[in-house]
């Protein structure tokens, strides 16, 4: 009779855990509490060393925390890797927070995680969504010893970049200091994740931040050379709809792939319920 029990309580286990894999919105209602924290899971042991010896430094989008890529940090470290989910500057929060934040601010942040990974891997991937992948490859055209990069839903340009740089300067002159999301109806739907873990509303001088980071970004791609894997939504309504094919032909690597995610939000790895996108993303860590 015990044995049974305790075979019914392994299995019912495996099912939820299952469940919470399969499906986002379970896993973030039993990690409500967690939504606005970083992370940090050191990876299986590789020979005499105690940490692994991979690493991967996970960068969240604007607005949004290290929630947003937490499932993926999870499966990753499943695999053996030794895992960081930063916190940008001014975010898990409030929303005023981001007003006195600049470009450089976020780019110091992904240095200093990259600094504390290589303390106990000594081969580091970086993994970015939105303006985390722009900082990705910031950090990619410095230090040259980054293994690989993953970027989801990264802009080579913003859409409409002009327009909207001008009419951020026209709200500051109303003296409108702050402004709430826009959502399309299809995808923007109020119960996503991404919706749910991020701010509603953002200081409008933090636009220009954004702004000046992709266009840094942008720059120098031919200087990075280490393999790359490109991820962006067939409906992105944020970043320019050739972003992913611009940064693509301008990269200096040999190796490197791109995927498009059909019928996603713009930043999908959070609310993203097929898993072959986490299975992209370890395979592409594999074979390189």
């Amino acid at each position: 009779m015990v044995k049974r029990l305790v075979k019914f309580a392994e299995k019912t286990a495996g099912e939820v855990r299952n469940i919470f894999f399969a499906n986002p919105k379970l896993l973030f209602e039993e990690e409500r509490h967690l939504i606005k924290q970083p992370f940090f899971w050191p990876g299986l042991s590789t020979g005499e060393k105690e940490n692994g010896t991979k690493g991967v430094l996970l960068v969240h989008g604007w607005t949004c925390t290290p929630y947003e890529l937490r499932r993926l940090g999870k499966y990753l470290n499943e695999k053996g890797y030794t895992v960081s989910g930063i916190m940008l500057a001014g975010h898990g929060t409030v929303p005023s927070d981001l007003e006195n934040v600049t470009a450089q601010d976020w780019i110091a942040d992904v240095e200093v995680g990259y600094a504390k990974l290589k303390q106990t891997c000594d081969k580091i991937f970086v993994v970015g969504t939105s303006i985390g992948g722009s900082l990705a490859l910031i950090l990619a055209q410095q230090e040259k010893d980054v293994a690989g990069l993953v970027l989801m839903a990264t802009p080579y340009r913003m859409r409409m970049e002009m327009m909207g740089a001008i009419l951020m300067k026209i709200f500051r002159l109303l003296g409108q200091k702050n402004r709430k999301k826009f959502y399309p109806p299809t995808f923007g739907l109020s119960t996503t994740i991404t919706r749910l873990i991020s701010y509603q509303s953002y200081p409008v001088v933090s636009v220009s931040q954004v702004f000046e980071l992709v266009k840094k970004a942008r720059k120098n791609l031919s200087a990075i050379t280490k393999p790359v894997l490109l991820m962006q939504s067939t409906h992105d309504h944020i970043v320019s709809k050739k972003s992913m094919e611009e940064i693509y032909a301008r990269l200096g690597c040999q190796k490197k792939k791109k995927i498009y995610i059909h019928k996603a939000y713009h930043t999908f790895i959070s609310d993203i319920k097929n898993e072959h996108v986490f299975r992209d993303i370890l395979n592409f860590l594999e074979e390189n």
